[in-house]
């Protein structure tokens, strides 16, 4: 199973905005007419039940929206960018890879949408700009730039009930005795590499089960894959921990399971769970299941014998699974089915409008390099149109509060602009 993927995602930039003038017969004096440009797609990911696992992910890693048309003539409006959505199975999370990875989504109901990179904004055209001091503006906007992540996709499993233990402990034996689940069984530790999911009916009820592979010591740490099995258990609502009646110290195993999943975290330890000693029919197991029992009572957890091979005790266990189930929706869920919450990505700080880079001053407002990409550098009458934009956005003040003097050149944009 792939349960762990890394993709790229970019979002559609905008398109720029127009500078035009109607030219029409016995208009003499047109007005500006510059359309807006169209706004770039954005990238969704989308939780989709008919999709399985992250396979795909491993054949297409990049995923990109369309971007939006420029302006055009007679204030027409450039086409808007296409979104995708990116469908990922239930259970997904979605991680910022940074520095340090920052949480973005867990979508864990199936249409669940969260977007991850929002389009650029169409660029406005000069007709936007036009004002009673102003009638023919020699401005227009550059489209927003398009946004592009690199994002990590953690699938855990969502299920009911999660079967954990050491290897070879009869799990796969059990999904196949209580659901139609055909895990590969064989006399060998890790028989099975990868969880392997079940659904168990029982009358109206259905309940997924998940038999997650043999736990060893230092799974926590990912020894034997470990770590990436235990994540698959922190979404089920109760685990029963199997124990092989006849290995040479049960006891002991458990203990040590118990510890690499406390040592992981998660709140796993803290799960309802049920204790089933397991190979019943075996010489000697019944005898010694009591003697486990008494030495288990301690854990404070339901306790079964069972023989998941020969098909013993399991309406028993079934009994016992569905009344943790139930007990769990009581305490976890009085208002109905918990429900995970979508995140946001991090909000951007507020934009900076002036930097020195390399002791040059820089104009770094996005809106002000934007108007400064459209703006002709060669036309005296536009550059002063610019100017007074930037004094409306507070560029100019920043500039003198940064100490510009005259004949200090400054950039916004592609412009070099020597202060006077």
């Amino acid at each position: 199973m792939i349960d762990r993927a890394y993709i790229n995602v970019k979002s559609g930039r905008g398109g720029n905005g127009l500078i035009s003038g109607r030219r029409e017969k016995f208009v003499p004096y047109g007005g500006p007419d510059g359309g807006d440009g169209g706004d770039g797609g954005s990238v969704y990911i989308s939780c989709d039940k008919s999709t399985g696992t992250l396979q795909r992910f491993r054949y297409k890693q990049n995923y990109s929206a369309t971007s939006g048309g420029n302006g055009s003539r007679v204030n027409k409006h450039g086409a808007n960018g296409e979104d995708i959505d990116v469908l990922v199975p239930v259970g997904t999370q979605i991680w910022l890879e940074d520095d340090e990875p920052i949480l973005i989504a867990d979508l864990a109901y199936d249409g669940n949408r969260v977007m991850v990179a929002s389009g650029g904004k169409g660029g406005r055209g000069n007709a936007r700009f036009a004002t009673s001091r102003n009638q023919f503006p020699l401005l227009a906007e550059e489209g927003e730039a398009s946004m592009e992540l690199n994002l990590r996709l953690d699938l855990k499993l969502i299920a009911d009930i999660g079967i954990v233990g050491a290897p070879n402990a009869g799990k796969s034996s059990l999904l196949a005795a209580l659901t139609a689940a055909h895990p590969k069984i064989a006399g060998y530790p890790f028989t099975t590499l990868e969880p392997v999911l079940g659904v168990l009916e029982r009358g109206a009820q259905t309940i997924v089960i998940v038999d997650i592979p043999g736990l060893i010591e230092g799974a926590h740490e990912g020894v034997g894959l470990g770590d990436q099995f235990l994540r698959h258990i922190e979404r089920t609502r109760v685990l029963v921990h199997l124990i092989d009646g006849s290995a040479d110290d049960p006891v002991a195993t458990y203990h040590e399971i118990r510890e690499e999943m406390e040592q992981f975290g998660q709140g796993l330890t803290e799960k309802p769970q049920i204790i089933a000693i397991n190979k019943t029919d075996v010489d000697g197991v019944v005898e010694m299941s009591e003697l486990y029992e008494a030495e288990l009572k301690g854990e404070g957890y339901s306790f079964c014998t069972i023989s998941a091979a020969g098909h013993l005790g399991l309406d028993e266990l079934i009994e016992k699974m569905l009344q943790a189930l139930v007990e769990s929706r009581e305490e976890f869920e009085p208002g109905g089915a918990e429900q995970i919450p979508i995140l946001s990505p991090v909000e951007p700080r507020r934009e900076q409008l002036v930097s020195r880079v390399g002791g040059e001053l820089v104009v770094t407002l996005s809106a002000a390099t934007r108007l400064a990409g459209m703006t002709d550098p060669n036309n005296w009458e536009a550059r002063i149109q610019l100017y007074d934009q930037l004094r409306r956005m507070g560029v100019i003040k920043a500039l003198e509060a940064a100490g510009i003097e005259h004949g200090d050149i400054f950039k916004v944009g592609k412009l070099d602009w020597e202060w006077e």
